[in-house]
């Protein structure tokens, strides 16, 4: 279940363990090691001068690739956003990157949906952006950060992988997502982004040069480019015979996601569920046991890094062979979906309570009420399955028309009902914190503190500190909440207002 208490322990993931690394801009600590960050290149050979007949030649300027700064790339154009195009304005790059990188991965699913839609808009840059694109790289790494791993690897591509870091996190994107032989193939490509030894001896031997790749790993060796730990992991990943009668390699506490994919390849799987949750990823490829599957969508649909349609696939794709845990959840979804498909009200009112009580337990209620609001809309219930049907659609975007449909039976329900008109005029709060959604509801004006920001064309920077404050709010400060709500009103966030505030309503486990 979303409860205050875990919103608060966001993970953004562990370290990689990895010998002489450095600190990137804004990077992630469970980055691989894939490339030299130092001087160390490899040759290039010169090309041959073209032969001149006297043809003139004009002068000509050229602004390197580099040089244009990534920070203005995104997959949704504003067109689709809403958002302003120079929404990120005069905040500097550094202070946008912080106000990404301290974000909990436990928001408020609203909150969630606003943060997403952030880091994939196409925007202007801020106005100090260079060739570094810090934004850039501090969004790749909030995505990574909660699991959207394809996402990433969409806007790096889009980005363009040339650059070391961008790179870096593309190559880690790849083994996540089972695509590494396009990653491995850029490498030989571009011999300027100087891949480490162990990157090397991985894709020579991902594109079958094992010889090369032996050879790769006695020159590690030789020139002192390889930790032990390393070397005993690559030495068997390239000649599985050596783990014959050996003992199992020590688990790593911090793989980087090559280090995930060696140990996989070595017949030692690492179980992604105490890893960041990028790692999750991983586990939704077809080479995967069901449950694991299963329990990764639940982890990544969780974050908003999986659709719901995934997560109810596998709930429903064959039937559960044991009981508790995950295969309690996947029977109580079964039993819902077979009610609703066979039209029986009183069969879907009575595996309802059961459907929702799994998802409640792993915080995935936004989830279920995407899948199964309509469906359940269709249904003619009563009594304590009605009240739940309209609480669940109120988790939807079509939360007004939920309202509409409904007579409040209680305070509560009449207070969710003004809550998803929006107008709060007359209505009595039936708690403190109802107490402050109204106040928030009621200002006429923002926060004197992000009106600031918003005044001085900060507005992204404001945002972002809003979605901050509805958090703490969501945890129990009355008065972050109070002006989350009205900075978002005030903007002309109206819908995200709304839908924080029946969020925290809603889900609350006070219950």
């Amino acid at each position: 279940m979303w409860t205050r208490g875990a919103i608060a322990g966001a993970v953004f993931g562990l370290n990689c363990g990895c010998a002489g690394a450095e600190t990137p801009l804004s990077a992630i600590d469970w980055l691989s090691e894939s490339i030299e960050t130092t001087a160390m290149t490899l040759p290039v050979l010169p090309r041959e001068e073209a032969v001149s007949q006297g043809v003139g030649t004009e002068v000509i300027t050229v602004t390197p690739l580099e040089a244009v700064s990534a920070d203005s790339v995104g997959l949704l154009p504003a067109s689709v956003t809403g958002l302003p195009i120079g929404l990120w304005g005069r905040t500097p790059s550094a202070e946008l990157a912080g106000l990404f990188g301290r974000l909990d991965t436990g928001l408020l699913p609203a909150m969630r949906e606003l943060v997403f839609t952030l880091l994939l808009a196409e925007l202007n840059p801020p106005a100090d952006s260079d060739a570094t694109g810090q934004l850039f790289l501090a969004r790749i790494d909030t995505l990574l950060g909660l699991g959207a791993v394809e996402q990433a690897q969409a806007l790096l591509e889009r980005a363009g992988t040339d650059a070391p870091e961008r790179f870096r996190r593309w190559f880690d994107a790849s083994l996540l997502t089972g695509t590494e032989d396009a990653a491995c193939e850029k490498l030989r490509a571009a011999p300027g982004l100087a891949p480490t030894f162990p990157a090397r001896i991985f894709c020579l031997a991902r594109g079958g040069d094992w010889n090369a790749a032996a050879l790769t790993l006695q020159t590690g060796r030789a020139l002192g480019a390889i930790t032990e730990a390393e070397d005993a992991l690559l030495a068997r990943f390239l000649d599985p015979d050596l783990a014959e009668g050996a003992a199992p390699l020590p688990r790593p506490s911090r793989p980087s996601p090559l280090v995930y994919r060696l140990y996989e390849a070595i017949g030692q799987p690492l179980p992604t569920t105490t890893l960041p949750l990028a790692f999750a990823q991983a586990d939704l490829r077809a080479n995967t046991g069901w449950k694991p599957r299963i329990e990764a969508a639940e982890r990544l649909a969780r974050s908003g890094a999986a659709p719901g349609n995934l997560l109810l696939g596998l709930y429903t794709e064959r039937k559960p062979a044991a009981s508790g845990g995950v295969w309690d959840r996947a029977a109580a979804i079964r039993r819902l979906d077979g009610a609703l498909e066979a039209g029986k009200a009183e069969a879907v009112a009575a595996s309802l309570p059961a459907a929702w009580d799994a998802m409640h337990q792993m915080q995935l209620e936004t989830v279920f009420a995407g899948i199964y609001a309509d469906k359940l809309a269709a249904h003619a219930l009563s009594g304590p399955a009605a009240a739940l049907a309209f609480r669940i659609a109120l988790l939807t975007g079509n939360y007004e028309t939920a309202a509409a449909g409904r007579a409040p039976a209680d305070a509560e329900e009449r207070f969710l009902k003004a809550v998803a008109r929006g107008d709060l005029a007359g209505t009595v709060a039936p708690d403190e914190f109802a107490q402050a959604i109204a106040d928030g509801f009621r200002a006429t004006t923002a926060p004197q503190p992000l009106a600031r920001l918003v005044a001085g064309g900060e507005l992204g920077a404001a945002i972002l500190q809003a979605v901050a404050m509805a958090g703490e709010g969501a945890l129990g400060d009355l008065g972050e909440l109070t002006e989350a709500i009205a900075f978002f009103r005030a903007i002309g966030l109206e819908d995200v207002a709304r839908r924080v505030a029946l969020q925290v309503m809603i889900l609350d486990p006070r219950g």
